[in-house]
């Protein structure tokens, strides 16, 4: 077994790319037999003076009514949050605070939102904040700042080896370097770094080298890979089908669900590298079982009923066909990881363990929410370490599919 870590797709070669494994996993699962093909299966898967005096009586009392909802705002004591409202309300302050925006996270111990807002500490924002049920927090970066800090790192620092995500709790960009930029590389890394300004931007090391993990939740191969099935879908055009990763989807074309077995599933449309990581793949067999659950194993089964952005500090699941069922917490978003094949942006990041032949599997939440499928990192199921995922609302844009009650299509069965 690989313990370097990477994208999460295993090969025959000595240091893969993409996460492929041409072997079939020891204690993986199988695909379900709704993915076999069956013939005619079901697809689950105003006087002047007057109008003054009528202007007050109106006027005035609107006023009053605002500074009693101020006040409110300020006194409202922090709503309790789950992991999947957290995740709506964090979107809706994001999309209503504009540039006073600064990021925000899920605090999981207290069941608090806290979300950083740029500017006084009495504002309009901040009250809007507190309505909502969250905690602001006074911070100096706004997104806009922290997107052109990530600019410059995209320019200056793409390597192989480097990865960069906005952490909302320091309000900074964390910037990791595996264990292969070394020298001069990490001399470039870490100068560029410095010039971002310690409050803007931070280094740390880490164990492994990045690279994709190929393999997956129910084992998937093509072309001599093996990757994972992440989330069934149903297209524009109502055909069943499935998301995985980019790099399983460039590997190969056809994909079937035994290693030589006959194809069951064509790539339409691949990306990676660049903007995104994810493959849509429609099943050959029109009448295919697409149901809209992840197989936890041992007969267990989540129902996905939506797609929906991530949150730093949600938490969530990954399920893949060589480690199974692996738990964490969402570290970091808008990722840009730079593989050896490329850089990958717009990435989530997470603490959640995976290895070789997790590639494209499901990342996903406890209620039943669709959030990723696995890319990469770096580290292993034992040391643990970094992992990246392709955010599952950017893939079904993208793509032109839906998931869950969207439509008839859903996460892997």
């Amino acid at each position: 077994m690989n313990t370097t870590g990477g994208p999460c797709v295993s090969t025959a070669v000595a240091n893969p790319s993409p996460a492929y494994d041409p072997v079939r996993p020891t204690g993986g699962h199988k695909l379900s037999r709704s993915h076999k093909r069956a013939p005619k299966t079901k697809i689950i898967i105003g006087a002047a003076a007057a109008a003054a005096v009528v202007g007050a009586a109106i006027v005035l009392p609107n006023a009053n009514a605002s500074q009693d909802k101020k006040s409110e705002a300020i006194d409202a004591k922090p709503k309790a949050f789950n992991s999947d409202s957290a995740s709506d309300a964090i979107a809706q302050l994001a999309s209503s605070l504009g540039e006073a925006f600064g990021g925000a996270w899920y605090d999981k111990d207290q069941q608090q939102v806290i979300v950083n807002v740029i500017g006084d500490n009495n504002n309009v924002e901040v009250a809007a904040v507190k309505s909502a049920g969250a905690v602001p927090k006074a911070a100096k970066n706004s997104m806009k700042s922290l997107k052109a800090a990530e600019s410059t790192l995209k320019k200056k620092a793409t390597m192989a080896g480097t990865a960069w995500a906005i952490n909302p709790k320091t309000n900074k960009l964390q910037v990791t370097a595996d264990s292969t930029v070394k020298g001069a590389k990490w001399d470039t890394l870490e100068s560029t770094v410095k010039s971002l300004g310690a409050d803007m931007a931070s280094v740390k090391r880490s164990a492994g080298t990045f690279k994709t993990f190929a393999e997956g939740g129910d084992a998937i191969f093509g072309g001599g890979s093996r990757c994972s099935l992440g989330f069934n879908v149903t297209t524009e055009s109502g055909d069943p089908g499935f998301l995985t990763a980019g790099h399983c989807g460039v590997a190969a074309k056809e994909w079937s669900e035994t290693q030589d077995g006959a194809p069951v599933a064509t790539v339409q449309d691949a990306t990676f590298p660049g903007t995104g990581d994810f493959a849509l793949a429609t099943y050959d067999d029109a009448a295919t079982e697409a149901p809209s659950t992840v197989n936890t194993g041992d007969g267990n089964k989540v129902n996905i009923t939506e797609a929906a952005e991530a949150s730093v500090g949600q938490e969530v699941q990954r399920m893949g066909s060589t480690t199974g069922l692996n738990g964490g917490s969402v570290t970091g978003l808008n990722a840009t990881v730079n593989y050896a094949e490329g850089s990958v942006s717009g990435l989530i990041q997470t603490d959640v363990c995976a290895e070789p032949g997790d590639s494209g599997g499901a990342l996903f939440t406890e209620g039943g929410q669709a959030i990723g499928l696995t890319s990469g990192g770096s580290g292993d199921c034992t040391a643990g370490g970094e992992t990246f995922f392709q955010p599952v609302t950017t893939a079904l844009e993208a793509v032109g599919a839906t998931i869950g009650d969207a439509g008839a299509g859903g996460a892997a069965q």
